[in-house]
Order: structure tokens, then sequence, then C-alpha cells
């Protein structure tokens, strides 16, 4: 599962060549040096990511919280559901950017901050922009938010996110040092695959939630059930109560 993420993000971020990469493009990259380009184009892109971890973390508790309550294969085979169809029927995800205006305002009050920090050379206001690009509303994060959810743990989703905001780094890196690096007729082509690693994606979480005793795949119930126990063992042991009841540490 995992993998997938990786997997995502490295195909999507062709999709992502297209959609931000006119902000990679106007990067203000600090610095005269080569070495000092690639540092800061690096400082973008980890600012980014780390935005998609915390949003990992965010809602793998969600999904933590819904296996809680012995929603975690239904919520496998939905998300995995959600995937398929935003395949099947992409018309239905379209106007991402205009759900309503309390949510474009918000949209707009973030470009707003990002253009302001683009008036900036620094390596931090680099920094902040990956952090703020990485709130922009997106197709494909949605799905790795979907994905987030489906493994269902706080540290699994944000590694999730990171693994997914990992696979992006190479192309937006590419572009922000080069320009451009790929001609538009090999973008389309590769975007032609992103729908079916979607699909594929969404299919092995569909079958993990099924529970069809399929290796890797689709392991039992009670082992799902046995990895979800220990993950709660583990969050647990990481608390230590001192003997006076007025004090805790974390360990």
């Amino acid at each position: 599962m995992l993998l997938s993420a990786f997997l995502l993000g490295l195909m999507g971020s062709f999709h992502c060549a297209g959609m931000c990469g006119p902000i990679a493009i106007a990067l203000p990259l600090h610095g005269n040096t080569v070495s000092q380009k690639i540092f800061g184009g690096a400082l973008y892109n980890i600012g980014r990511t780390l935005t998609y971890g915390i949003m990992g973390a965010v809602f793998g508790l969600l999904g933590q919280g819904i296996q809680m309550i012995g929603f975690q294969q239904k919520v496998s085979v939905l998300m995995g559901g959600v995937m398929i169809v935003s395949v099947l029927f992409p018309a239905l995800f379209r106007n991402q950017y205009s759900l309503d205006k309390s949510w474009f305002s918000v949209v707009g009050k973030l470009k707003k901050s990002i253009g302001q920090l683009f008036t900036i050379r620094s390596f931090s206001s680099l920094f902040f922009i990956g952090l703020l690009n990485g709130l922009l509303p997106c197709g494909l994060v949605y799905m790795a938010i979907a994905g987030a959810i489906g493994v269902g743990n706080v540290g699994e989703g944000s590694l999730y996110m990171i693994l997914f905001g990992l696979g992006t780094i190479p192309m937006l890196l590419a572009i922000s040092l080069a320009g451009n690096v790929m001609s538009l007729t090999v973008r389309k082509r590769i975007n032609r695959l992103i729908p079916v690693l979607v699909l594929v994606v969404g299919l092995l979480f569909i079958l993990r939630g099924l529970s069809l005793g399929i290796p890797y795949l689709s392991p039992p119930k009670q082992k799902i059930e046995q990895k979800f126990e220990k993950s709660l063992e583990k969050n647990s042991a990481n608390l230590h109560w001192d003997s006076k009841p007025e004090y805790c540490s974390i360990k």
C-alpha cells in the first residue's frame, strides 16, 4: 500500500507538471550557484511534502477513529471506490476550485500569501511557499488523502502522504531548475497512465477491505485486526505515567 503512494506521486508528477509547473518555473530560487538553486528547490518541495505529511496524519487519525468502531474494512472499500469513481466519472471532480464561495475565498487568500512570498528571495520563503502550496486544491492530492484514510493509522497515514510527496519531487524539482524537461506530447502520453494507476490503487484498497485471504493483497480480517491492535498498544506504550497523578511524561 505504501509503495502505491510513492508510485502515485511519481506518475502523478507529470500531471503536476501541467498544474503546478508554472509555480515551479516561477520559483524565486535563491543563490547564484547551481548547488544553492538545487537547495532552494529542495526546500520548496520539502515544505510541500511536510504539509502532505501533516494532512496524512490528520486523515489517518480519522481513518483510525473509524477503525476503532469496527468499520476499517468498509472504509478501505469505500476509499477504493472513491478512487475508481474519480477515474470513471471525472466530471464529478472537475469543479474542485469552485465548491463554494467560502472555500474559494480560502484558496484566494492562500494564493495571495504565496504571491507575497514570491517577492522575497530567500531560502525560508521557498520553504513557506512549499508549505502553503501543499494546501492548494488538487484532485491528485485528494486521491492520496483517500489512501491515507484507507490505511487507518496516524503514522502510516502520514507516511503514505509523505511518500506521495516524495514521488512528485523529481519532476517538480527538475522543472524549477530547468524550466522544462519534457515535451508536451510526452507529458500527455504519461498523463494517460495516471487514471490507470489510480484505478489500480483503488482496486488494491477494495481487495484489502474484502479480506479475501490473498497474501499481501487481501489479508484475512483477523490479521488486519491484529495489526490494528498492535498499533494501539504501541501508541499506548509511548505514554508513561509517573507515580504522582499530577505528572505525566511522554517517552
